[in-house]
């Protein structure tokens, strides 16, 4: 009896050193499309890597032998839970950007091509029939790019929604506005995506996701993918994702992991 005791107090203590029986599973932006509208744990730092391979053939019947080919290594979000209900944000991105035309390589760049500071603030908890809601917002310095680098910075906004259907399925969207540079027109947002829980680990997705801007035609596109869970702070997934509409990239494939750890106690 007094072996049992003294191996579950240390246990317990372990549990509390480490912060693991304090907080669930890690929950994360990627792979989808849909942010998520849970906050980073208080006091935790998180970091999501993903690597992406994209393909998008010019729209236009008579410029369809150009063809952009984009690689992101890696687009890195790194998180930080400020309180219980907001947590900050800051989004990176390394690319790789080849131009061809009839299949020979006719422009290629590398360099920075996002970076983002923002945060997240939880608005409403889910109860019942009330859904999780959180807003995320960003600055983007488009000014330090070295890939399309623009004067005049950005920023955007989405609304994340969720709500959990069962133990199995959950649903999430996002609505919001992004301004690629200030004074010009906004580009509306959105996003959709039933989720599942496979066994203890398994995660599944599909979604529908796209945006609209004044005088410029819609992009619409449509995605899917998979998420393994190793350890409650530990996550792999692979997605893939194809156009519905012309404005859309054509496809795209991407791969990442995601992990967390408690930095003060």
């Amino acid at each position: 009896m007094t072996t049992k005791l003294i191996l579950l107090g240390m246990l317990l203590l372990a549990c509390q050193l480490a912060g693991f029986c304090q907080v669930d599973k890690i929950d994360t932006d990627r792979p989808d499309q849909t942010e998520s509208a849970g906050i980073t744990p208080k006091k935790w730092f998180q970091f999501e890597a993903g690597f992406l391979r994209e393909s998008d053939r010019n729209p236009h019947p008579n410029q369809q032998r150009f063809k952009d080919i984009d690689f992101e290594h890696p687009t890195l979000l790194t998180k930080y839970g400020l309180t219980k209900r907001i947590d900050l944000r800051l989004i990176t991105t390394y690319a790789t950007s080849r131009g061809r035309e009839n299949n020979t390589i006719i422009d290629r760049q590398n360099g920075i091509t996002d970076i983002q500071l923002g945060g997240r603030i939880n608005l409403l908890k889910e109860r019942k029939i009330i859904p999780k809601i959180s807003l995320i917002a960003h600055y983007d310095f488009a000014s330090l790019r070295t890939i399309d680098k623009d004067t005049i910075d950005g920023a955007n906004f989405r609304f994340t929604i969720q709500h959990t259907i069962s133990k199995i399925m959950s649903v999430g969207y996002n609505l919001g506005m992004e301004w690629e540079r200030f004074g010009s027109a906004p580009a509306y947002v959105y996003t959709f995506s039933p989720g599942f829980n496979i066994g203890e680990n398994w995660y599944a997705y599909i979604e529908a996701f796209g945006a609209f801007q004044k005088n410029e035609p819609a992009e619409n596109s449509i995605d899917g993918g998979f998420a393994y869970y190793v350890t409650d702070d530990l996550k792999v997934d692979i997605s893939s994702g194809f156009g519905i509409s012309k404005a859309a990239p054509d496809w795209y494939v991407a791969a990442g992991i995601s992990f967390r750890f408690k930095a003060f106690k």
